[in-house]
């Protein structure tokens, strides 16, 4: 037996030593790489090593420029099973004064789960910064501790949109009734993000009480969020009236004043005898529809691929034989549908057009509203959308007349083009992070990225997804012709759109 003991010990004494080597090997050589490549592969060497000391050199790179850099580092930092690194990260956020350290600390806490003693994380909900405070929400809410329900309460009036939005956010998630008078109040809110967060909270705490003041949004809402509070009296009542508010009125007006909420039981038979009965109350008057998407949205961007491959033909002609196109070009048959949704757009509907292959090609500045003149206007842009270097231009760059062929201007920038709807250069920290008109995306595009700042489909996706959240701009994505749409169906599901496939 004591041989067995000697040696674990010896292998414990060989792994600690290994570790604090390459801990130390991490602190000379790091500051000498200058490629994102090197650097990651260096954070991420600190895998799984249960010291403290890995929180010390890792915390100052939560701030880094390089997203990707700041996304290893959390990797690491969140993944400790020995709660000495943790505690640790709790006496650095404790102390630390650099907002960005402090958020990515927080971010770091809610990712891992820990649970953590003390006011250290309360604390951080009044802080000065609004990231801050906003991150700290997060963090509680994800420890689900008890207790945390009045600190997070008070913040769904605080003083910046992104953190009663998380208040909100927050509460819901954790099932509270205590969301329900917050989210009341919020519902006149002027930042439709805050209202969007709060009808969303009345419709997932399930109460009768909630539904009066849906009933008055539905009656005051436009677009979007008209159907948003829809959506949410669906979720209370089983009802699947639409935004019809008179079907509602009648009733609540009927039932209002002895109905009950439905147990899961009876919602599960409601929406059974609605299956049945679907085309009762199918669509939505004045939506606007794209490919089958249809939105009742009055703030549109559409995004439309023009890299060169989509002057290729679509390979299942049959699919697209109805739809009198000029050809069986993708082009065509993109220009053709965009044509057509613009014409029945209502003048109530503002709208922004976006072309992209390596760089993007905006129609106007911001959006405008759908009147004839801007309707005249957008027709003959799209009318004029062409792919860049596609494959009739091979033959010049064999010949070689590279730039006639201007391939270069026609690879797939699918990052600056959301980047550019989505108004993801004003970063995630900002109040105009949040400050976008638009609320509803279109995004059509035949291929993965091929150029650009990100190209790998899983930092578009994290970029997105991060940049989003505070935006809460819905995303569809329409595909066509064949290739993996694995990725355009995740970031439909991951921003809450509607993902569609047109083959091709």
């Amino acid at each position: 037996m004591p041989t067995i003991l000697t040696a674990i010990a010896c292998t414990l004494s060989l792994l600690l030593s290994a570790d604090d080597e390459t801990l130390q090997e991490f602190k000379k050589y790091f500051k000498r790489y200058t490629t994102s490549a090197e650097r990651v592969e260096a954070v991420l060497a600190l895998e799984r090593i249960e010291d403290p000391g890995v929180v010390d050199v890792l915390a100052p790179l939560l701030g880094d420029e390089d997203p990707v850099v700041v996304d290893a580092t959390r990797r690491v930092l969140s993944a400790f099973k020995s709660p000495e690194p943790v505690q640790r990260l709790v006496e650095l956020l404790e102390r630390s004064k650099k907002e960005p350290e402090r958020v990515g600390i927080l971010n770091v806490l809610q990712l891992g789960k820990y649970r953590t003693e003390g006011e250290v994380v309360p604390k951080c909900l009044s802080d000065r910064a609004w990231t801050v405070r906003r991150a700290a929400v997060e963090v509680l809410v994800a420890g689900a501790a008890e207790g945390v329900v009045p600190l997070i309460r008070p913040l769904c009036a605080d003083k910046e949109v992104a953190v009663r939005c998380a208040a909100l956010d927050g509460l819901a998630a954790l099932g509270t009734h205590e969301v329900r008078g917050p989210a009341v109040v919020a519902l006149a809110d002027p930042a439709w993000q805050v209202r969007a967060s709060a009808i969303a909270a009345l419709g997932r705490v399930r109460h009768k009480d909630s539904i009066p003041p849906l009933l008055e949004r539905l009656e005051h809402e436009e677009g979007r969020l008209k159907a948003d509070a829809a959506s949410a009296l669906d979720a209370l009542t089983g009802r699947n009236f639409g935004a019809r508010l008179e079907l509602w009125k009648q009733f609540w007006t009927s039932y209002g004043d002895r109905y009950e909420i439905p147990t899961d039981e009876d919602l599960a038979k409601l929406r059974a005898k609605q299956a049945e009965r679907k085309a009762e109350y199918n669509g939505a008057p004045g939506a606007t529809v794209y490919h089958g998407i249809d939105t009742p949205s009055r703030r549109v961007v559409f995004v439309i691929d023009i890299s060169g491959s989509m002057e290729d033909e679509v390979v299942e002609r049959e699919k697209f034989a109805a739809g009198n196109y000029p050809s069986y070009s993708r082009i065509d048959i993109v220009k053709t549908e965009l044509a057509r949704t613009i014409e029945v757009l209502e003048s109530y509907v503002e709208f922004q057009i976006i072309a992209f292959a390596t760089e993007t090609r905006p129609w106007k500045k911001d959006l405008v509203g759908a009147n004839v003149l801007n309707k005249s206007s957008a027709q003959e842009f799209v009318k004029r959308l062409q792919p860049l270097g596609g494959n009739s231009k091979g033959d010049l760059a064999t010949a070689g007349l590279v730039g006639a062929a201007n391939l270069e201007a026609g690879k797939t920038n699918t990052f600056s083009a959301l980047s550019e709807a989505l108004r993801l250069q004003s970063g995630s920290g900002t109040r105009e992070a949040y400050a976008l008109e638009i609320d509803t995306v279109f995004f059509l595009s035949d291929g993965k990225p091929t150029v650009g700042t990100w190209i790998d489909t899983e930092d578009i996706l994290r970029e997105v997804r991060t940049g989003n959240a505070l935006r809460k701009v819905v995303l569809h994505t329409i595909a066509i012709g064949r290739f993996d749409k694995t990725f355009m169906r995740r970031l439909a599901e991951e921003n809450g759109g509607v993902f569609v496939d047109l083959g091709g």
